[in-house]
């Protein structure tokens, strides 16, 4: 029965794996949509800038800490700051676009389920975005803080007036966190390892540089973790047939587990019937 275990997980995996083509055609094309939509929401200056005030009196107003107690730690040391700056051009895109093929890679089963579950992450950001432009807390001069990027480099954002390449007026909410989180969530829950949990460092890490480097409020993250939770809770793994959802405690059944069955017991009243008729 172990001999046929290999070839079974191995199918069933080719079975839950979708056409790769298709896969890179999909991703691509949705990324398309929502950097072009995110245009869309761009020349609303006045608009961002209030709404940023709005965001600032509102976090006060709930006594969320300040965003500043954080820059303060990074401007500690022009390196720990350039680090930052580097953590959040960087790494953002390639650890998304890793947990992807990693998935689509090993676990075929959980490839899909996260792929929905950042798809619908993004498309509804897109439509916060386009419903409420808002100001980074490096551009309001009400926060006080330091544009770090523009200050010690590197920058990923030119000038908001001749930058016709990224919308910066669309910080709620944070995807640098919601996709971190996700990166963080789809690897524990796809890996069964007791150091799994440690990827939760890299939204926490995510998080603090975010905010530290002005480029986001805190909100920006508790409402982009908001999104994640809603979609999470809508979007379930499924198995390879696409019938009951994979349970989040059992990310991969192995091809070692999955041949096992439990022995059965010979009733006593069978084995002494067995001597019996000897």
């Amino acid at each position: 029965m172990n001999a046929r275990t290999a070839p079974d997980a191995a199918e069933a995996d080719a079975t839950a794996r979708p056409p790769l083509v298709r896969e890179l055609l999909l991703v691509a094309g949705f990324f398309l949509v929502y950097k072009f939509g995110r245009q869309l929401a761009t020349g609303h200056t006045a608009e961002a800038f209030r709404n940023a005030h709005r965001v600032w009196d509102l976090e006060r107003a709930v006594h969320l800490p300040g965003e500043g107690a954080v820059q303060s730690w990074l401007l500690h040391g022009d390196t720990l700051v350039h680090l930052a700056n580097t953590y959040y051009a960087t790494v953002h895109f390639p650890a998304t676009v890793a947990l992807l093929v990693w998935l689509y890679l090993r676990r075929p089963a959980h490839y899909v389920w996260a792929r929905r579950v950042l798809a619908a992450l993004t498309g509804a950001a897109l439509l916060l975005h386009l419903a409420l432009p808002l100001a980074p807390p490096r551009m309001l001069a009400a926060t006080g803080l330091v544009d770090t990027a523009r200050a010690y480099g590197p920058s990923v954002y030119g000038p908001p007036q001749t930058d016709h390449l990224s919308n910066q007026f669309a910080a709620m909410p944070s995807l640098h966190f919601g996709w971190a989180l996700m990166v963080a969530i789809g690897l524990i829950v796809a890996t069964r390892s007791r150091w799994r949990w440690l990827w939760l460092l890299h939204p926490l890490v995510t998080l603090l540089v975010i905010v530290g480097t002005a480029n986001h409020y805190w909100l920006d993250a508790i409402v982009a973790a908001a999104l994640l939770g809603l979609a999470l809770a809508v979007i379930l793994p499924q198995t390879s047939s696409g019938g009951t959802p994979i349970s989040l405690r059992s990310p991969h059944r192995t091809a070692t587990t999955a041949g096992r069955v439990p022995r059965q017991l010979i009733p006593a009243e069978e084995n002494v019937l067995v001597g019996a008729g000897r």
